[in-house]
């Protein structure tokens, strides 16, 4: 599906660019479903390649939507480009609607994640509420002509935070995030000190030897139950594994219909099971400390 013409050159070249994908035709509903049917019953490269150049203008014109986040064009279309490709890959065409209609969904969303990664991640959020927020202020500052560098008047801050149903806080921290410069962290703490910003953060992640000693003691606890898990037979140690040892849990009515046994039946095997395993790993814990011991 892959082609050169997908991949939208240096910005002097957008231009060229612009004018040769109009070279591509537009596909009538017919030729549409024809194309769609060949690629996903055949497999048809061709025919794939012919849905995705026939929508590379559509690319272009959403691409174009998002210019105002300092990004070349050309990345955004390449990015755009990825996710037309994606739409056909993944386009059914017996849901009866164009292929258009399915595939802006995809373009928006792979040119939206390119600009989300490309921006510093110091300021930009990571939930839905603040993705939506920061895809959305510049376009409701435009339109109050509140598009300068600086805070937003307080109307203007409730007003877009009513629009877009997010708390007015979340407005002023996003709009002062996406207009202020990033900093270095290799920046000096004054002209006359040797001492950089970085020196005053502080890792609060668990040190080498902790990671370490905690990675050990799970693996030595894991091998203890997997070693206990094989005094039981097939049934308790599929019982006891539903039961005890999965995130979502089967109900004894479940495995009494799988075992063809009463709910309590399969409640005694659990507790059974559970007390076979306790003593297995309670005796080679013991076993493994004689040992030292006697060492």
């Amino acid at each position: 599906m892959a082609s050169s013409v997908l991949n939208v050159g240096p910005e002097s070249n957008l231009s060229r660019y612009l004018q040769d994908i109009r070279k591509f035709p537009m596909l009538s509903p017919e030729e549409e479903q024809r194309l769609s049917r060949r690629w996903k019953d055949k497999g048809d490269s061709e025919a794939a390649h012919a849905l995705v150049t026939s929508h590379l203008r559509l690319v272009a014109k959403i691409a174009m939507g998002y210019r105002g986040y300092g990004l070349p064009l050309g990345e955004l279309i390449s990015e755009g480009n990825i996710g037309m490709m994606q739409a056909v890959r993944r386009f059914d065409p017996d849901r009866g609607f164009r292929l258009a209609t399915y595939a802006m969904w995809w373009i928006r969303a792979a040119i939206q994640e390119y600009i989300l990664h490309s921006w510093s991640l110091v300021k930009m959020g990571t939930t839905a509420a603040q993705k939506k927020l920061f895809f959305n202020l510049r376009r409701l500052k435009g339109q109050m002509q509140a598009i300068d560098d600086g805070d937003l008047k307080p109307e203007q801050v409730n007003q877009i935070a009513a629009s877009l149903g997010v708390p007015e806080q979340d407005v002023i921290n996003m709009n002062r995030r996406l207009s202020a410069p990033d900093h270095s962290l290799n920046a000096p703490l004054r002209a006359d000190s040797e001492g950089e910003w970085q020196d005053w953060l502080v890792d609060e992640h668990d040190n080498q030897e902790q990671t370490l000693a905690e990675s050990e003691e799970f693996s030595g606890r894991k091998a203890l139950l997997d070693n206990a898990l094989k005094t039981l037979n097939v049934r308790e140690r599929h019982i006891l594994t539903e039961r005890r040892l999965k995130d979502e849990p089967a109900t004894l009515e479940e495995l009494s219909h799988t075992y063809n046994i009463s709910r309590e039946r399969v409640r005694q095997i659990e507790v059974r099971a559970f007390e076979k395993v306790q003593a297995a790993m309670k005796a080679e814990v013991d076993a493994h400390r004689e040992a030292l011991q006697a060492g």
